[in-house]
């Protein structure tokens, strides 16, 4: 993190007669990448308006589409204050506008309060309820949805395919250079530069204690694809991939299925498996929405998002109902008469 990469360190705390009161992690940034709530058709409308949008301010996880307290406060007072603050920083330092991503209830609710713009998306979830095994998970969905999950797997156990957990400081530095080269291919197909560096993964990755767990794939004894997640209190997060061999289903098999056997092994209650993916409705996840707050300093701008954030709340809902009526799990009436 620094200048150097677009994200410059500028968190933001508030004090008092007794001590700290508040506070957020903040960035200066001078693009849009490692977000996951994409502004980029802002930034252009900015540009044609004759309005640098960058810099922005922040508020974040980088690198992580994970909803969380964004906002510290000892009491709500402190955290509308906070927030009140940020909003005066707009402007100040030429920054466009602050925007604060994947908030919890309470920091999404003051910022509401406060008077920002509120934008809604759909990730998938899954969640255990007491599942003692991957076949009790199966029998909880519809005939198709089973059907398809077990012929993915099938495909993968019948290409010789298999598959061992990790944890992150159960690996050499040679064994990380291998996970790294996997993870690195995935953003070089897509012609981009990984977003995290092998030093992040040989520090944080092989502390004692790291919550960095890996499912590897091996052919024979070579590795041939990664999943890399992290535990966190109940909830398993993942998850970032990289593969240098192409089968059938693998990328479920990795990314998904073997998660969801992770979860049931360590009676994890959820697992969070990163942004967008509808596909992952058919395999046992669950839509949850997502909430961002935005503010821009361009009263112009401000108008035209807002305007249109409400048209995508609305279709985000709209989208929520829809795939409600679509579940892959069978009625509890259903689950009851076997």
């Amino acid at each position: 993190m620094g200048r150097r990469s677009g994200w410059e360190p500028c968190h933001l705390v508030l004090e008092d007669d007794a001590g700290l009161a508040a506070a957020m992690p903040l960035y200066r940034k001078q693009h849009s990448y490692g977000e996951f709530v994409f502004d980029f058709a802002w930034a252009d409308a900015s540009h044609r308006l004759g309005v640098p949008y960058y810099p922005k301010l922040l508020c974040a996880i980088p690198f992580t589409p994970v909803t969380g307290p964004r906002l510290a406060a000892r009491a709500p007072a402190d955290r509308q204050a906070l927030l009140a603050h940020l909003a005066r920083l707009i402007g100040t330092d030429a920054s466009s506008s602050a925007h604060a991503l994947f908030l919890d209830e309470t920091d999404a609710g003051a910022a509401a309060a406060g008077g920002w713009l509120e934008r809604n998306d759909v990730q998938f979830h899954w969640h255990g309820r007491g599942d003692a095994s991957f076949d009790d998970f199966l029998a909880r969905l519809s005939h198709d949805k089973r059907k398809k999950i077990r012929r993915e797997r099938r495909r993968v156990a019948e290409a010789g395919v298999r598959f061992e957990w990790r944890a992150g400081e159960e690996l050499s530095e040679a064994q990380w250079d291998e996970v790294y080269a996997l993870y690195g291919n995935t953003y070089e197909e897509r012609g981009q530069a990984p977003y995290l560096t092998p030093a992040f993964f040989l520090d944080h990755g092989r502390r004692p204690g790291s919550p960095w767990r890996l499912i590897l794939a091996r052919e024979n004894e070579r590795l041939i694809a990664v999943a890399l997640t992290a535990l966190g209190g109940d909830t398993l997060y993942g998850r970032h991939w990289g593969c240098a061999e192409r089968y059938d289903g693998l990328h479920f098999e990795t990314c998904y299925y073997q998660g969801i056997e992770l979860c049931l092994a360590q009676r994890l209650a959820h697992f969070d498996a990163g942004a967008q993916g509808a596909h992952k409705l058919a395999r046992g996840f669950e839509p949850v929405v997502t909430r961002s707050a935005h503010r821009l300093a361009d009263a112009r701008l401000a108008q035209a998002v807002g305007t249109f954030l409400e048209r995508e709340r609305a279709a985000v809902a709209q989208r929520q109902l829809l795939l409600a009526e679509h579940s892959p799990y069978r009625s509890e009436a259903a689950v009851a008469d076997g």
